[in-house]
């Protein structure tokens, strides 16, 4: 049986008179340090000089060095996963560090001294603040990876309560399990969506349905959104019922055409090629490099040209568009 955490099942106590900081100040690291701060404890930010160290000045905060973090009793590593080994921290043995990822502890690229727990939330770091502002708080991955002192669970638990991690419930996951559930979400599930959606346009526009109107039903309209919304908040079959008998049928007569396109084989390979630890070498060897395969992805798939295009169909359709 998989674990399941609570607020009921952490005490902030574990962490009483103990010194906490966060290492790095971007979407993660400026949400954990505003949430340790309203649940009461008196956080530091470690950080390089550049523009995260002004954003946390401005927000109250007196950064520090990063190797300040070094004799802390609990830090929360949240810098990208490709920094992390190159960061100037050392850890002391009865020291706590926190990663908000489970990757570098599944690749061993990480490995410091004392108790090593993972807080993992399943949400983008901005939200991270929101949701625990709204005291709605957010589900999270938990885990220890090193357990010294005999106290890192407790302490763990601990953290992921201060920052709003368990009012939804914490899964107990490895590092390990994490990171490929983690990987796989934006390497496999995506990767098949995409091309999904490609042959599924090149479809419709075959049938003379224009570009724009199919944007609008697969995300523009926030139809797909708030559908998602609903099978959160009430489940599958409590959002069914929302759905006209046209769409009702519609659905469940058609969800098997696709059955005989068996795409596991090549899902397992992909799999395969994370639990080995290849795509992590792979991705160490495109950061020494400096990044220029993601450089010319990211212009081609998400550059100026598609930005432009986007803002221009938002111009007309949507929650921003203007009659011209």
């Amino acid at each position: 049986m998989t674990t399941i955490f609570h607020d009921d099942d952490a005490d902030l106590k574990a962490l009483e008179g103990a010194s906490v900081a966060v290492v790095g100040y971007g979407n993660q690291g400026r949400s954990w340090a505003l949430n340790w701060r309203d649940s009461g404890f008196d956080v530091r930010v470690c950080v390089r000089a550049d523009e995260s160290r002004t954003k946390a000045e401005a927000d109250g905060f007196t950064p520090l060095d990063l190797e300040d973090a070094s004799d802390v009793d609990v830090v929360c590593v949240l810098v990208p996963d490709d920094v992390i080994p190159s960061l100037p921290i050392k850890r002391k043995g009865d020291g706590l560090t926190i990663v908000a990822s489970g990757y570098c502890l599944a690749f061993d690229r990480f490995d410091p001294d004392g108790d090593v727990g993972m807080v993992a939330p399943r949400m983008l770091g901005p939200e991270v603040r929101l949701c625990y502002e709204e005291g709605i708080g957010f589900i999270t991955a938990v885990g220890v990876h090193r357990d010294v002192t005999g106290r890192a669970q407790a302490r763990t638990l601990a953290v992921a309560k201060a920052i709003g991690g368990l009012r939804q419930g914490a899964i107990e996951l490895t590092p390990r399990q994490e990171a490929i559930l983690d990987l796989a979400e934006e390497q496999v599930r995506s990767a098949i969506m995409t091309q999904v959606s490609g042959a599924y346009v090149k479809c419709l526009l075959e049938f003379g349905i224009p570009l724009e109107a199919i944007i609008t039903e697969m995300s523009l309209s926030g139809e797909s959104e708030r559908t998602m919304r609903l099978m959160r908040e009430i489940g599958y079959a409590g959002q069914f019922r929302f759905h006209s008998p046209t769409s009702q049928y519609g659905q469940l007569t058609r969800r098997e055409a696709f059955a005989d396109v068996d795409v596991a084989p090549k899902m397992r390979e992909m799999l395969e090629h994370i639990a080995s630890g290849n795509f992590a070498d792979e991705w160490d060897a495109e950061r020494d490099a400096g990044y220029p395969n993601l450089e010319r992805l990211r212009e081609q798939h998400a550059g100026e040209t598609v930005a432009a295009f986007e803002k221009e169909i938002r111009s007309k359709l949507g929650e921003g568009a203007v009659k011209k």
